[in-house]
């Protein structure tokens, strides 16, 4: 994958067989021919495995959480009141864990090398449990973001280091992006005692996030779709990366990057509305409609209308208050669009490299059902003041399922060896 999704090469969500194929000893143990170590559990084999059973458990776990203790005026004892701990565990807690299993699982792909597996995985899993339990239970705001921010700082120099050593510097924005995420997760702790300006964190986090949808995404979804099309012997292929395209990441950055500076100013909501319009076009170029028989090609562009529509409604949030609740704008590009893509990514990728067939079943499709209507409750929960708690907890709730599908449906799957 590089940054204009126009790289040939296969990327994570493809079945194993595209892994390096090596043998050589490790630390850990053997390295067979996919760069697995032998003697690890298959839990700990590569990156996606423990991290996308871990983000899908947390998010069905932490939502509930969340909303009874938003219902109960409660605050877990760690560094954050109640909606700050909300909004910094979904974003650094569940969705770092599932960025953390795209990315090292696509690297070796992009750089040739073996995968992050055995010992050394599973410290950096146990330095995501230990970020988790510090925000939630350790009060002394300081020591929490120290033990926080650990497992996104070795994550970010754990790929700076196999993007530099692989020679791949044309995915060095990769690496650029999550860097930002994980100081964008210190400058959370640093608003928690007032030393960084209120939302600041939050929308620098965000915005990463949304390139990095509008970036990966410009590369998987019309290359799935296009393999898809041709399998059914269809002649409306997605168009190739363009002119257009090019626009629309363009306008993406810049859109993000001036939310990130001036969330208030009318610039920065056309800005936003602009951005949303142009992902839009980009995306009705990749023959979406042509993918109803199967939602695990379909999903992946919901995802992306998502974040479209994310975007657009930021811009219009600030352009029109009055119509558009900022909350409702958040919760779009939030658990519209970050829960679709990563439900799309983690069944697509724990199908592909598990060596399965990559199509939807009933419970899959389900789980996107559930996630889709989460989000649509939630939206609607601002907009609907007579309703307001209501929808807010049949959306959670809904959304919450959607993840505890996942895990009952992919977590044998995900921690087991193919027999």
């Amino acid at each position: 994958m590089t940054m204009n999704g126009s790289d040939p090469r296969p990327d994570v969500t493809q079945s194993d067989r595209s892994v390096p194929r090596a043998r050589r000893k490790a630390g850990d143990g053997s390295i067979d021919g996919r760069g697995r170590v032998l003697s690890a559990p298959a839990i700990l084999s590569y990156g996606f495995r423990p991290f996308f059973l871990l983000g899908a458990l947390y998010a069905a776990l932490a939502v509930p959480v969340w909303l009874w203790a938003y219902a109960q005026g409660f605050s877990l004892p760690g560094p954050f009141t109640g909606q700050m701990w909300h909004a910094h565990d979904m974003i650094f807690g569940f969705l770092s864990a599932v960025i953390a299993g795209f990315i090292l699982t696509a690297v070796p792909n992009w750089t040739g090398r073996l995968p992050l597996s055995g010992n050394r995985l599973a410290v950096l899993v146990c330095l995501w449990i230990i970020g988790r339990i510090a925000c939630a239970g350790v009060a002394n705001p300081w020591l929490a973001a120290v033990l926080d921010g650990l497992f996104p700082f070795v994550l970010a120099a754990a790929i700076w280091r196999e993007v530099i050593a692989g020679r791949n510097l044309r995915n060095m924005p990769v690496a650029v992006l999550l860097t930002f995420f994980a100081l964008a997760g210190l400058l959370h702790h640093l608003e928690a005692v007032e030393l960084v300006a209120e939302g600041l964190p939050v929308r620098l986090a965000l915005a990463v996030t949304s390139l990095l949808m509008a970036l990966i995404g410009g590369r998987i979804i019309p290359s799935f779709t296009r393999n898809w099309l041709v399998k059914q012997g269809s002649q409306r292929l997605p168009g190739s990366f363009a002119l257009q395209d090019k626009l629309a990441l363009a306008a993406t950055g810049f859109a993000v990057l001036a939310w990130v500076i001036a969330p208030s100013a009318a610039i920065t909501g056309w800005l936003l509305v602009a951005a949303g319009l142009l992902l839009v076009g980009r995306l009705a170029r990749w023959q979406g409609w042509h993918t109803l028989k199967e939602p695990m090609v379909l999903i992946l562009h919901c995802g992306y209308f998502w974040l479209a529509a994310g975007l657009a409604m930021l811009g219009a949030a600030i352009l029109w208050p009055q119509v558009i609740p900022y909350d409702t704008a958040i919760h779009t590009l939030t658990a519209g669009s970050v829960g679709t893509m990563t439900l799309a990514v983690m069944t697509r990728a724990t199908l592909g490299h598990t060596g399965r067939a990559i199509k939807s079943d009933r419970a899959t499709t389900l789980i996107y059902l559930c996630v889709g209507l989460g989000a649509l409750l939630r939206l609607l929960a601002p907009l609907s003041p007579a309703l307001y708690m209501e929808l807010l907890l049949a959306g959670g709730l809904v959304w919450s399922l959607a993840f505890l599908l996942f895990v009952f449906r992919y977590g044998l799957i995900l921690w087991r060896p193919r027999p």
